[in-house]
Formats: C-alpha cells, sequence, structure tokens
C-alpha cells in the first residue's frame, strides 16, 4: 500500500510539477474558446452540441499526457526496480491510474465551468455535463494507461496511441453525450458501467503489456 501511495502521488507531483496537468485544460478550454467561430454566434444551436464538443475535448485531453505515463519510467529502469522488490506490474498500473486522473480529472471538472459558459450551457446542463464527466474520466484515464503501457517503447507512440485509443473510448464518448438528455438517465448509467469496465479491464491487461516489454 505504501509503494502504491508513494507512486501516486510521485506521478501526481510530475504532473503538477511539470506542467502536465496545465496542458490538458489549456487544450478543453481552448476547444471551448474556439468552437464558436466555426459554428457562429447561434446560442440554441451552441447550447444543443456544446456538451458533446466537450466530450470529445476531455476524450483527447486525456491523451496529451499518454506519451509521459509508462515509456520515462520503463526507460530509466524504474518498472524493472520495482518488479525486483516484488511490486507487481498490475500494482503499478492502478498507482499509474490514480495518479493520471488526479492529475487531470479534477482540473478538468473545474474548467468545465468556464467552458460550459464560453458554449452557452444552461446550469442543469452544466450540472449533467459535470456528472457524467466525473463518472466517465476515469474510464478515459484507465484507456490512457493502457494504451501508454501497449505503445510504450515504440517509435512514434503518440500517433498510434490515439489510434488505439479513439476506437476503445467510442463507448464512453456515446454514452457521455447522451447522458447530457434531459433522459438521459440509462446512458448515464451506462457510462458508469462502461468506465468501471475498463477500470477493471486495464491493471490486468497494461500489466501484461509491460510485462512483455520487458521480455
Amino acid at each position: 500500500m505504501k509503494t502504491f501511495l508513494a507512486l501516486a502521488a510521485r506521478d501526481v507531483r510530475l504532473a503538477y510539477g511539470r506542467g502536465g496537468a496545465t496542458l490538458p485544460i489549456i487544450f478543453f478550454l481552448l476547444v471551448a474558446t474556439l468552437y464558436p467561430f466555426g459554428v457562429g454566434p447561434d446560442g440554441n444551436l451552441l447550447a444543443k452540441t456544446g456538451g458533446g464538443v466537450l466530450w470529445i475535448a476531455a476524450l483527447l485531453a486525456s491523451l496529451l499526457p499518454v506519451d509521459r505515463l509508462i515509456a520515462p519510467d520503463m526507460d530509466q529502469g524504474l518498472l524493472d526496480q520495482l518488479a525486483v522488490r516484488g511490486v507487481s506490474e498490475e500494482s503499478i498500473v492502478l498507482a499509474k491510474f490514480a495518479g493520471h486522473w488526479l492529475g487531470f480529472g479534477p482540473p478538468l471538472l473545474i474548467a468545465a465551468v468556464p467552458a460550459a459558459a464560453l458554449l452557452r450551457l444552461d446550469a442543469t446542463m452544466l450540472v449533467r455535463l459535470e456528472l457524467g464527466l466525473l463518472i466517465g474520466t476515469p474510464g478515459l484515464a484507465a484507456l490512457s494507461v493502457l494504451i501508454a503501457a501497449l505503445t510504450a517503447g515504440v517509435r512514434g507512440a503518440g500517433a498510434l496511441a490515439g489510434l488505439l485509443m479513439l476506437p476503445l473510448a467510442v463507448p464512453l464518448l456515446i454514452f457521455g453525450a447522451g447522458s447530457l438528455d434531459p433522459y438521459g438517465g440509462s446512458a448515464l448509467k451506462l457510462l458508469a458501467a462502461t468506465s468501471l469496465l475498463a477500470i477493471a479491464m486495464t491493471p490486468f491487461a497494461a500489466g501484461a503489456a509491460i510485462r512483455a516489454a520487458r521480455e
């Protein structure tokens, strides 16, 4: 447990200390700022489509630090040292997941407030958006760690990560956007189930990927 907490806390410190948590938030807000210029100032259109656009922005924001989640520690031999000490790859992945989500999830929830104002989302829609992001961003963080483990040590990992991540994240995106509907209670439940599935699957799949890369 101490090793898990230490690894998670280290990743959070690195995210905030290097400004890694800032880049996803800037990207998220830039999307919210630029989108009205692309579709025009129609408030009804912005309110109708803005929530889905913010979900797409959240998905892409979770991918921005993916090349720094696993590869640097693998290259520096940290993962090998932890393995020698008896720390399982699954525990390492869980710590990476916790650190990644804490590095971008809470700031993203805060940034959603001004982003919603820019897209003219009302208070009810904002509440639905925040609830959906609270449930869905852990799933996005889990998938990001999984993709980081699969692409660690691969040349051009950044572009490959996007190609692998986007198909896997489609269910989260669909249910997240669906939860914004006034009658989207079932979509919210499906979003929670999909997010939990991603969180449960990631430690085993990413742990196996790390072991395969080591061999």
